[in-house]
């Protein structure tokens, strides 16, 4: 049945790996778990491993991983005879602005945690004033352009 021989914290080369090494024959299949759930590979987080007689070593590569990969990492090592697992602990980044307080005038102060609480009226205001700040600059340039084209200039094209 299949062995884990190795399973370490992640470490930064050219990404972030979290080393492994599984012994199994026949050859086992490996999969990963995300704090329990089946870990999808994507072009940031992907699986690169070579097989050496009865040994398959590789990495779990993360790029640029961020606090939402921190947790609990599992591999999964099956083949015909068993399986093995194995899990480690995966910290990347720190959650950004803990505990930071965000003051909204209206609506007080609320902690980072309930920021996705914030009212919908203030997303609201906030698009308005941004339309409002596109149009006054687009009137600015039309204006500029107004003037530059038809502004004062000497109706025989000399400079007075």
């Amino acid at each position: 049945p299949p062995r884990i021989l190795t399973l370490e914290e992640p470490v930064l080369h050219l990404e972030h790996c979290i080393a492994f090494a599984v012994h199994g024959n026949p050859a086992p299949t490996l999969h990963w778990l995300h704090n329990g759930q089946v870990l999808r590979e994507t072009e940031i987080i992907h699986m690169e491993f070579y097989q050496q007689g009865e040994v398959s070593e590789g990495c779990l590569l993360f790029n640029k991983p961020t606090h939402y990969n921190n947790g609990n990492y599992t591999i999964v090592a099956t083949n015909q005879l068993g399986s093995a697992n194995q899990t480690i602990k995966g910290h990347f980044l720190e959650k950004p602005f803990p505990g930071r307080i965000l003051c909204l005038s209206p609506w007080g102060c609320l902690q980072s945690k309930d920021l996705t609480m914030v009212p919908p009226v203030f997303s609201f205001q906030v698009s308005i004033a941004v339309g409002l700040a596109a149009f006054a600059c687009v009137l600015l340039v039309v204006l500029f352009i107004m003037i530059n084209k038809y502004g004062r200039r000497s109706k025989f094209g000399m400079k007075g």
